[in-house]
């Protein structure tokens, strides 16, 4: 049976992709670097370190990277944040799981303090039993980092999980650390995207999820 769950969080639990990726096109253009907002979008969930290089030229990058990171989070805590909602359902959805014998992980690219702030717009603090951001991790999704070291702080193999996401980055990172992930396509990213990156199965939300439970991967008997 599957003994936990490695919740990835910004577009999966919460609704918050477009807003990064509003926070990043902001940042980008005051580096003179413009950019469009869904090509921005399509690299959230990775972090920082993995999406920069996508954007600023490789001879600006060491001089702006850091700057970049610390301007991009103050602007997404200050003119993002608070329009961050969670999506419908997800706290039903973890109390169905905690019914199952399910243990509650996050398993984010954000940052420690992103995360507090996400568990209690989700209003799920109190059912988190662990989790792991980018401050545990060398690097940041696809890199399979965050998913492992949910698994050392879980004390679990990758066949006793499953992952939940809503990028090809959590399936991939996922994937590179043994994990098979469970994808909802409220990140943007549609059902055939999903399931190329390796996603056993997906759900248009977190709602659709808790509605099929039962039938879902999450009440498998194989694990």
């Amino acid at each position: 049976m599957v003994k936990a769950v490695l919740c990835d969080i910004d577009g999966t639990l919460v609704e918050s992709n477009w807003l990064h990726a509003a926070a990043w096109k902001d940042a980008l253009q005051v580096a003179d670097l413009t950019v469009e907002l869904e090509e921005v979008r399509r690299q959230i969930g990775k972090g920082g370190d993995e999406l920069i290089p996508v954007f600023v030229p490789w001879w600006k990058r060491a001089a702006i990277e850091e700057p970049l990171k610390a301007y991009r989070k103050q602007l997404f805590l200050i003119k993002y944040l608070d329009q961050v909602k969670p999506f419908p359902h997800v706290r039903d959805l973890m109390l169905r799981m905690q019914h199952q014998g399910i243990r509650i992980s996050l398993a984010s690219s954000a940052d420690q303090e992103q995360l507090e702030a996400y568990k209690k717009i989700a209003n799920i603090d109190d059912l988190v039993e662990k989790s792991t951001s980018a401050d545990d991790a060398d690097k940041s999704k696809p890199h399979p980092d965050i998913f492992q070291a949910a698994l050392k702080k879980l004390d679990l193999n990758p066949n006793d999980v499953l992952a939940l996401g809503d990028t090809p980055y959590d399936a991939e990172a996922a994937g590179k650390a043994g994990i098979w992930t469970v994808g909802v396509t409220t990140g943007g990213w549609s059902k055939q995207d999903l399931k190329f990156a390796g996603c056993v199965e997906v759900y248009k939300d977190v709602a659709e999820l808790l509605a099929n439970f039962e039938s879902s991967p999450f009440c498998r008997k194989d694990a």
